[in-house]
C-alpha cells in the first residue's frame, strides 16, 4: 500500500499525458513548489485536530488528507494564469498532477507506519479524482460563454471537495456502502473527462 500511494499519481501522470499529449508548460514550478509544499507540511505535521468521528474528522479530512492538497495547486496555477508568470500550456490537472507527486511520496512516508488503506490507498485516488474533475470542469467552462453551462461548471467544482471529504470520512467511520457510494460520485467527472478526451 505503501508503494501504491509513492507510484500512484506519477504513474497516472504519465498515463493520462501519454493518452492526451501536449506541452507541460509550468511542470518545473509545479514539482519545485508542491515539494515545498510537502517538506513543509512534513515538518509542522497536521494543523488541524482529527477529532473522533464526526464533524471535525471529515474537516480533518477536507483539509489535511484529501482536498487541500488538491485545490492549493489549483489556487497556485490561477494565481499563474492571471499575472502571466509562466506561458499556459499545459492544464490545470497536469500541473496539479505534478504537484502531488513529491506531496504523495512524503505522505507515503509519514503515513506508511499506520498502513491503513484509507491513507495509502483512498486518499491517492481521490486526489487523482479531484484534480482530473476540477480540470474536466474548468475546460468545460472556458469551452463556451453559456452562462448555465458555467454555473452549472462552477457548482460541480464546488461539490467535488466536499464528496472526497465525505468519502474519506465516511470510510473512516466504517461506513463503507456510504464510502463506496461517495467514490464514485467523485470519480464520475474522472471518467467523463476520458470519454469526452477520447
Amino acid at each position: 500500500m505503501t508503494f501504491f500511494c509513492l507510484l500512484w499519481v506519477p504513474l497516472f501522470y504519465l498515463f493520462r499525458r501519454s493518452l492526451s499529449g501536449g506541452a507541460s508548460s509550468g511542470g518545473v514550478w509545479a514539482l519545485i513548489l508542491g515539494s515545498i509544499t510537502a517538506i513543509i507540511q512534513f515538518l509542522l505535521g497536521y494543523i488541524l485536530s482529527p477529532g473522533g468521528f464526526g464533524f471535525s474528522r471529515w474537516l480533518f479530512g477536507f483539509v489535511e488528507i484529501v482536498s487541500m492538497p488538491v485545490l492549493i495547486p489549483f489556487v497556485v496555477y490561477l494565481l499563474m494564469f492571471v499575472f502571466r508568470g509562466f506561458s499556459i500550456n499545459a492544464d490545470f490537472g497536469n500541473f496539479s498532477l505534478l504537484w502531488l507527486i513529491p506531496v504523495g511520496a512524503l505522505r507515503a512516508l509519514s503515513w506508511s507506519s499506520m498502513n491503513d488503506p484509507i491513507l495509502l490507498v483512498m486518499a491517492p485516488l481521490l486526489w487523482t479524482a479531484l484534480a482530473v474533475g476540477i480540470s474536466f470542469f474548468i475546460n468545460w467552462m472556458s469551452s463556451g460563454p453559456n452562462p448555465f453551462f458555467i454555473i452549472i461548471a462552477i457548482i460541480f467544482i464546488m461539490i467535488l471537495p466536499l464528496s472526497a471529504a465525505s468519502a474519506y470520512w465516511a470510510f473512516f467511520s466504517q461506513q463503507t456502502m456510504l464510502g463506496f457510494l461517495l467514490l464514485f460520485v467523485t470519480h464520475i467527472p474522472f471518467f467523463l473527462s476520458f470519454v469526452f478526451n477520447r
